[in-house]
């Protein structure tokens, strides 16, 4: 017998891996060989469970069939060492099948491999029943993988597959109830029709798992309410349980300990010290990404570099936690609920906002914010009340309720700018102004960013106080650290995109200019900070005009400079390969590419005879930056598409191949920022305006969440031209669009008021509908939508 001690050199192990029969011995020795010592017959079956994870793909079905029987048979062996050996092995098995779910669910379920998912899913579900914790969590993370795409081997088991979820809701194992919930929240997503006669009891289970114990189970339920709120028929599926959600989610709010700690939260002034540079992710001037214009203001999901609408940019906790994905589900629920919300928000908002603890209290500011834009009307007679309040909390002693309330502010400032100005604004930009001077780096930065949002309400009303505002923007320049600096570029582009000429006065240009030129002679070429000076400063050239005629030559040339230095360094390195390093490092810059995208689009719109011929060039280039990993590249490569679209008109065609199924990849991807959804979705309608045959046929593929991102974004001219074109597409496939009417009928209903042949092609598609369908199946389908939508219709349109 060989001594299994002796074995364990790697490069032995790797030998005897050339048999095909070693690992029949192994299992062999770890499940039948009992007159050997236990701990031998252990280790034999650890050398085993690292052979499967490495080279199971490789096995002969003999020796895969045999370890699986023998793994079966012994699950239940005498001895408590060998139980957890084969316990193990089988983990290790099925840890190795997730990852195989995970990175081929496709292929799993294709021809090409004669659809091994029809036998794979009845049984990993046959495992959700498996005495060991870590092998139900396996099996149902397995079977997760599939529920997006919606893979038809897991669909035809989707009622098995839901009821064997229900069975494991009250599981013991944490991991086990967060895939339980994650399930759930895909299934919302996909399979809402069989969801639905259950609704009753999974909103209770969900409201139960959104108060677990362990956090992560917590955070995944949390997600539910984010994802029912985007569902037509969240309202009616959550309204006699808001009573008991809206107190859990505002518990959810609160800082956890473990919070307090990372945050530094006991550190009240740390001004004096410099930041290290993994803090600094890349910044940029809001007019950046090319994004829609919303009914309301800013929203609770952050995006990549849209920072300044982050709830409080807790950068040093993991970025998506149970606080912040609470505090995005009551902002998505207020837009549902609206003034209902406020029923069972206000007692509560009364005991928090003036509570003596500040966590309890900085927890009341922070669901003030978040229910700002939904709720805002039924806030309104609260407000003359909540704002001095809310003023006088910006010199609370804590710094994280001070930056918290620079948050919630700057989403009333709206309201702000609309009331008498001694009586708001001017009190709220005294003490926002003297928070930007604050002693705490993460006020400063909450400061700083709410004053933009205040600047971009305000625009003009700020006139009177702008040398007292440049004042304060130039001090800072003196006091603030590298990362906050970037932010406080942001908050003087801003300030001159709001008052425009104003600002050319020669005391302003005067008390401006010398801080931002010197930053401008400091910065070295290659110094990344450049891109957001070069925003601040093309918005300070933009408001100036004529006053920055003197600064112009020098910032002109050194542009140029910096394009074709880049560029020649580019071809130079291009023809050096050997310094692909740096080459790879170029080509990864995506705040270049960011940026030509948006510079493309915008001389698109502005000079297209000039572009025109380079299209052939820039298209499959535009194609291949539509990756969602860098949202705000995708974005703006997404806008160019639609904007070169409308110019192209017909030939268009030879190029909607390249990128529509990108595109369309997009618009599925579950959590994608909503600015980057409705770009997609904008882009997508406009490619269907011009080239209807190519688009039409994938309809189906994307109309439910094309419609589900248009809903909440104003009337414009973007939004006009793609819904012309998902009207044309479905004249032209009206089967694509069947399974998901409702949808499309909740899109039209949010136009306040089509130009008239747009809704006349509306009123076509309904009565053409409500036609083919006949009165009786009408009546049923249009019973399903809630009240609000069934009038809206009846109203415009007459269906």
């Amino acid at each position: 017998k060989i001594s299994l001690l002796k074995m364990r050199k790697p490069r032995k192990l790797e030998q005897l891996n050339q048999f095909p029969d070693f690992n029949n011995y192994l299992i062999f020795v770890l499940t039948k060989l009992k007159s050997e010592d236990e701990p031998t017959r252990s280790l034999s079956g650890l050398i085993l469970k690292n052979n499967v994870k490495a080279h199971y793909q490789n096995f002969p079905n003999g020796v895969s069939d045999f370890i699986k029987h023998e793994c079966l048979q012994n699950i239940g062996d005498s001895s408590p060492l060998i139980r957890a050996t084969v316990g193990e092995l089988l983990f290790g098995a099925f840890g190795a099948l997730q990852k195989i779910c995970e990175d081929s669910a496709e292929i799993l379920d294709s021809d090409v491999l004669d659809r091994p998912l029809n036998v794979m899913i009845p049984k990993f579900l046959q495992f959700f029943k498996h005495s060991s914790p870590k092998i139900r969590s396996h099996a149902i993370a397995c079977v997760n993988q599939f529920i997006i795409s919606r893979t038809q081997a897991l669909m035809l088991h989707i009622d098995p597959f839901i009821e064997n979820l229900f069975a494991l809701a009250g599981d013991e194992e944490p991991e086990v109830r967060k895939n339980v919930c994650r399930a759930l929240v895909m299934l919302l997503e996909v399979r809402m029709d069989r969801l639905l006669p259950h609704m009753h009891n999974i909103t209770e289970y969900m409201l139960q798992r959104t108060q677990d114990q362990d956090e992560n189970v917590a955070l995944e339920a949390c997600e539910f309410w984010l994802t029912l709120a985007e569902q037509p028929v969240c309202k009616d599926v959550l309204c006699g349980h808001l009573a008991k959600l809206v107190p859990v989610l505002v518990n959810g709010m609160k800082y956890s300990e473990i919070d307090i700690i990372l945050l530094k939260g006991d550190v009240e002034e740390d001004e004096a010290i410099p930041d290290s540079e993994q803090d600094i992710r890349p910044r940029f001037h809001r007019s950046r990404t090319v994004a829609q214009q919303h009914e309301g203001g800013d929203s609770i999901e952050d995006e990549e570099d849209n920072d300044e609408d982050d709830l409080d940019d807790d950068d040093t906790i993991s970025d998506w936690n149970l606080r912040k994905c609470s505090a995005a589900a009551l902002d998505v629920l207020a837009n549902v609920f609206r003034e209902d919300l406020l029923l069972h928000i206000l007692p509560l908002l009364k005991e928090l906002l003036f509570h003596p603890e500040w966590v309890i209290k900085e927890s009341g500011i922070l669901v003030l914010g978040a229910i700002a834009e939904g709720c805002m009307q039924g806030m309104i007679p609260y407000l003359p009340e909540l704002i001095p309040h809310l003023v006088q909390c910006l010199s609370d002693k804590k710094a994280l309720v001070r930056s918290i309330t620079c948050w919630t502010l700057s989403r009333y400032a709206h309201w702000v700018v609309s009331q008498p100005a001694d009586a708001y604004l001017k009190p709220l930009m005294t003490e926002l102004l003297k928070r930007i001077l604050d002693s705490n780096k993460r006020v400063q930065e909450a400061a700083c960013s709410a004053f933009a949002t205040l600047e971009e309400e305000a625009c003009t009303e700020l006139v009177p106080y702008l040398a007292y505002i440049l004042d304060t923007l130039v001090f800072a320049f003196s006091k603030y650290q590298h990362k906050n600096l970037l932010i406080l570029y942001d908050a003087i582009g801003t300030l001159a995109d709001s008052v425009g000429l104003h600002l050319n006065k020669p005391e302003y240009i005067q008390m401006l200019m010398p801080p931002l030129i010197q930053k401008w002679n400091q910065l070295k070429d290659e110094d990344k900070d450049l891109f957001p000076l070069l925003e601040c400063l093309s918005s300070v050239a933009t408001a100036l005009q004529s006053g920055f005629l003197p600064y112009c030559e020098p910032v002109y040339q050194r542009c140029v400079n910096l394009v074709q230095k880049t560029l020649a360094q580019a071809m130079v390195r291009k023809g050096l390969l050997s310094d692909t390093d740096t080459l790879q490092k170029l080509d990864k810059m995506p705040e270049v590419r960011q940026s030509s995208f948006a510079l493309l689009g915008d001389l698109t719109k502005a000079c297209f005879q000039h572009v025109k011929p380079c299209i052939a060039d820039f298209m499959p280039i535009l194609g291949t930056n539509l990756n969602p990993e860098l949202i705000s590249v995708c974005n703006n490569a997404t806008w160019a598409i639609g904007e070169i679209s409308i110019q192209m008109g017909a030939e268009m065609q030879p190029y909607v191949s390249m990128v529509l199924h990108h595109l369309i990849e997009i618009i599925n991807r579950p959590n994608t920022p909503k600015t980057l959804l409705e770009n997609t979705a904008i882009t997508i309608g406009r490619l269907g305006y011009v080239c209807p045959q190519e688009v039409a046929p994938m309809l189906q593929q994307f109309i439910r969440p094309w419609c589900t991102s248009l809903r909440n974004i104003r009337d414009n001219e973007e939004k006009d031209s793609a819904f012309r074109g998902i009207c044309t597409m479905i004249t032209v496939n009206p089967g694509g669009v069947v399974q998901d009417f409702i949808f499309f009928c909740d899109a039209v209903a949010s136009w306040v008021n089509p130009k008239d042949d747009l809704r006349d092609m509306f009123c076509k598609i309904l009565h053409g509908f409500k036609n083919q369908a006949g009165e009786e199946n009408w009546r049923r389908f249009s019973d399903q939508f809630p009240l609000p939508l069934k009038e809206r219709l009846a109203a415009f349109y007459g269906v």
